[in-house]
C-alpha cells in the first residue's frame, strides 16, 4: 500500500467523522430546549432503563409515556394518577396505545416530592408535550399522594377509572 492510498484514507476518515459530527450538532441545535432539566436528569437516572431515554418505551417491558401522561395531567384523577405510579409502582396488565404491557413498576417514594414533580413534569411536557393550558405538577401535589399510602395493585386500579376518563 503506498503512502499517499494510506494517508488519503485517513484523511477520509477524518473528514466522514466530522461530517458525522457536524450532523449531530446540527440536529441538536433543531431539537427543543428542556423545559424541565431537573425531572430530564432524574428521568434517565431511573425511569429510562424500562420507558426508554426518549420515553417511547420497550416492547413488553414498559409502556410508552408519549401520550397518556400529557392526558393524565389535563385532569385533576389524571395528575393524581400519574403522582400515584410514581410514589407507589404500578403492578399487573394495562394497555396503552393499543399495546399489552404486563409488568412490575418500581415505586419511587424514595426520592423527594420536588425530584418526582420535575420528573413527572418533564414526562408530561418534555416528552408528552402537553397543551400549554395544562399547569405542572407540584411537590404539594405529590406530598398529598405520599400522605395516603397504597399499594401497586391499587393504582392500577385507580388507573382502570381514569384511563378512558383521559382527555
Amino acid at each position: 500500500m503506498s503512502r499517499f492510498g494510506s494517508t488519503l484514507r485517513s484523511t477520509a476518515a477524518a473528514l466522514a467523522c466530522l461530517l458525522t459530527l457536524a450532523a449531530a450538532a446540527a440536529h441538536a441545535a433543531d431539537a427543543p430546549a428542556v423545559q424541565f432539566a431537573d425531572g430530564a436528569a432524574s428521568f434517565q437516572a431511573n425511569c429510562s432503563v424500562c420507558h426508554g431515554a426518549a420515553g417511547t418505551g420497550l416492547p413488553s417491558l414498559a409502556p410508552p409515556l408519549i401520550s397518556y401522561p400529557a392526558r393524565y395531567a389535563a385532569s385533576p384523577e389524571g395528575r393524581r394518577q400519574l403522582a400515584m405510579t410514581v410514589l407507589y409502582g404500578l403492578f399487573g396488565a394495562i394497555t396503552v396505545d393499543d399495546k399489552h404491557f404486563d409488568f412490575k413498576m418500581p415505586d419511587f417514594s424514595r426520592l423527594d416530592d420536588a425530584t418526582l414533580a420535575a420528573t413527572l413534569n418533564f414526562v408530561v411536557f418534555d416528552i408528552g408535550h402537553a397543551a400549554a393550558s395544562v399547569k405542572p405538577l407540584t411537590a404539594a401535589d405529590i406530598a398529598a399522594e405520599r400522605a395516603q399510602p397504597l399499594d401497586g395493585a391499587a393504582v392500577r386500579e385507580h388507573r382502570k377509572a381514569v384511563a378512558p376518563a383521559a382527555p
